[in-house]
């Protein structure tokens, strides 16, 4: 079983978020867990760790906290949060882990101080000892269910949005739509915004939730006044295409393919922690410790 390039890793880490729904999925992943997020996510320096004479020590410093910090909001545009800040902890500690085994398997024989690339092979030995069970019909459908959302089609709006510049009080969208509905063009005094098969996470993201139940309501070709978590804003229901359950039988294959990466993932996750309690870890004043 192949590892997860190195750019699978930096896109998942830097893009803008794409599954919305689930804000620290990309935290959760078990996959995410290793490899290059030691050295894209903390460029900590291994010296920093290497303070404690016992190579079965593992010493986490503040500065692996400062530079945890700065990183994810460098990419995020925002602090972590506490729950954020501790998965951070932990896919750090996982790829040291990996970093220490790597060493002591001499895996880094031509690799001399490139820690991605240790850590890399060592996961490979990890892998190497990865089995996944054979899955039937009853295990896939499992599976299926609760994931759906990565399998059903969500419902999707077609919309318009005449975003106002300067005054956006709800007096003044309310008589914008007046205008709007008396024929003026949706560009008259805003810019026009139009969205074709916005699904409805992507709406709840942007708007809210509160919008987003709203719109679906909206009589279709008519503006309206309605408010977001942002403020008013006059928008168009121009098309609403509700959601669409998936049929096990017909994603079948991906559904397998689905559930083997993440079997796979999760063997490797534990057999990393299984490897981890041989190490102890140390915080030094300064380093906050997961929770």
């Amino acid at each position: 079983m192949s590892a997860p390039s190195i750019e699978s890793f930096r896109s998942e880490i830097l893009a803008p978020s794409r599954r919305t729904r689930l804000r620290l999925g990309w935290l959760r992943e078990p996959l995410l867990h290793f490899v290059v997020l030691g050295g894209l996510l903390f460029a900590v320096d291994h010296g920093l760790n290497s303070k404690a004479d016992d190579t079965h020590t593992i010493v986490v410093s503040a500065e692996v906290d400062s530079e945890a910090i700065e990183t994810f909001q460098a990419a995020r545009g925002r602090k972590p949060n506490p729950e954020e800040l501790e998965a951070l902890h932990r896919v750090w500690l996982d790829n040291e882990v990996l970093y220490r085994e790597g060493l002591a398997l001499q895996v880094d024989r031509g690799d001399p101080a490139i820690r991605e690339r240790v850590i890399f092979k060592a996961l490979s030995v990890v892998d190497s000892n990865v089995k996944l069970p054979q899955p039937d019909d009853r295990v896939l459908r499992a599976w299926f269910e609760g994931h759906r959302d990565k399998y059903d089609e969500p419902t999707r709006y077609d919309f318009e949005e005449a975003a106002l510049s300067g005054d956006t009080s709800e007096t003044a969208v309310q008589d914008f739509v007046k205008a709007l509905r008396g024929g003026a063009p949706g560009d008259a005094k805003a810019g026009l915004r139009v969205f074709k098969g916005r699904p409805r996470a992507n709406l709840v993201e942007s708007y809210g939730a509160d919008l987003a139940k709203t719109l679906a309501s909206a009589e279709v070709g008519v503006w309206q006044a309605l408010q977001t978590r942002d403020g008013w804003r006059a928008m168009r229901l121009n098309a609403l295409v509700p959601a669409k359950p998936a049929v096990f039988e017909a994603l079948r294959g991906v559904v397998l393919h689905d559930w083997a990466d993440a079997t796979a993932a999760e063997q490797r996750t534990l057999a990393v922690r299984a490897l981890a309690k041989k190490y102890k870890v140390k915080y030094e004043a300064g380093g906050s410790a997961p929770e």
